[in-house]
């Protein structure tokens, strides 16, 4: 998968499982991996945010509401 961090360009799904939990989570999104653990005390729906740690949450984030701004990232 493709990485939005310029020091490392690609993850295996094996090394973002490694990332799933709050203290360092992780997810795949649309093909890219995101470190959304800063992020998730900020997340309008919560914790749920965990649920697609470590994993790819494409499906998890397409099947719910986001904000255009969610999706430009």
């Amino acid at each position: 998968f493709y990485s939005t961090n310029p020091k490392e360009t690609f993850y295996t799904l094996e090394e973002v499982a490694k990332h799933d939990n709050e203290d360092d989570c992780w997810m795949v999104i649309n093909g890219k991996v995101y470190d959304v653990t800063d992020y998730i005390d900020d997340h309008p729906g919560g914790d749920v945010i965990l649920d697609g740690a470590g994993k790819d949450a494409t499906a998890d984030f397409e099947g719910n509401e986001h904000s255009d701004e969610a999706r430009e990232h």
